[in-house]
């Protein structure tokens, strides 16, 4: 179903939102990465996009709710990753935004149990988990609600790094070792730097989580470890299946409390 609510900056925004069958375990606000929310060509345009599907699928399954919220339609956008990082009109003042709004609405839902919510994202939605649960933020420390375990995928973490980020939940970051796209170097330091769990996965690139396709390289993303030569995005299964089963126990271990 399509569910609308506002940011905290007022923009009112759609989320795609998929229930379980039965009672959900919790709730689980998902953030799109640069690429929007949303396939933009093949038998799955206009629909959820491989990666996020494929997140939707596993973890209704494992009877949890979903919430995609988006945050580029809403403003005119399409994506953002062929466009420069100063370029952007969509940055993490919005994403941060619209994750707080995001994780206050559903755990307000009826289908939410005791306002048990977790905070997933990936690269430009991963940098948005770090934003939303930065303890040094005042508009994170005045949620009611504070995600029980925040997951990011692939996040940049430099800027989180130098600003001396300290999360105010349990941080979880899954990592492609070969990541030239979101270097895992900042984040294996910010790992160490707040004591958040770092899982990094061996031969995996940026989008190493896809359940489709194959490692290839972007040359459309200005962005990245060496710009203006391309970044590389592709599936790893063995480490999707790897950072599938940590989260699936990320989220029994925080529910639980």
């Amino acid at each position: 179903m399509v569910a609308t609510f506002r940011s905290l900056d007022g923009t009112l925004l759609s989320a795609q939102v998929v229930l379980p069958a039965g009672a959900a375990k919790g709730t689980v606000v998902a953030l799109h990465g640069c690429g929007g929310l949303f396939a933009a060509q093949g038998t799955r345009k206009g629909g959820l996009n491989a990666r996020h599907q494929g997140m939707a699928d596993f973890l209704v399954a494992e009877g949890y709710a979903v919430v995609f919220p988006d945050s580029l339609t809403p403003r005119g956008e399409k994506e953002l990753c062929t466009q420069k990082i100063g370029q952007r009109a969509v940055g993490q003042v919005q994403r941060r935004a619209d994750a707080l709004a995001a994780v206050a609405w559903a755990a307000a839902q009826p289908w939410t149990p005791s306002q048990r919510v977790a905070l997933l994202g990936w690269s430009h939605g991963g940098s948005a988990v770090l934003g939303s649960t930065d303890a040094r933020r005042a508009d994170v420390t005045a949620q009611a609600v504070r995600p029980a375990v925040a997951v990011a995928f692939y996040p940049g973490c430099s800027a989180a790094l130098q600003a001396g980020y300290r999360p105010s939940t349990r941080l979880v970051l899954m990592l492609g070792e070969k990541d030239d796209w979101t270097a895992p170097g900042p984040c294996v330091e910010l790992g160490r730097a707040t004591n958040a769990e770092v899982n990094l996965y061996a031969g995996s690139y940026h989008d190493f989580d896809n359940p489709v396709g194959k490692v290839r390289l972007r040359h459309d993303v200005p962005n990245g470890v060496n710009p203006g030569q391309g970044v590389h995005v592709g599936a790893n299964p063995q480490a999707r299946a790897q950072s599938y089963g940590r989260l699936l126990q990320l989220l029994a271990e925080a529910f639980q409390r």
